[in-house]
């Protein structure tokens, strides 16, 4: 399994989908970031601000990332 080193702070993890199909989120706010080794292929999405990985029970975690987008672009294309 492949990993990849990233500096992560504040995350947001949606629970899922209520009765009325909106999604349910948890905000969980870090008063710094911190670096954890994220397997490569937890990863689904990068945007400018969040990464987002799958979580434990079917859950889905969009974390805020210190490093700058074209860095992850280059790590993760190596």
């Amino acid at each position: 399994m492949k990993f990849i080193e990233l500096t992560l702070g504040s995350y947001i993890i949606s629970h899922g989908y209520d009765n009325k199909n909106k999604e349910v989120l948890q905000h969980v706010h870090s008063e710094s970031f911190s670096k954890k080794l994220v397997p490569i292929s937890r990863i689904k999405s990068i945007s400018e601000k969040y990464i987002l990985t799958d979580y434990v029970d079917g859950r889905w975690i969009y974390w805020e990332y210190e490093e700058s987008f074209k860095e992850l672009e280059r790590i993760l294309a190596e």
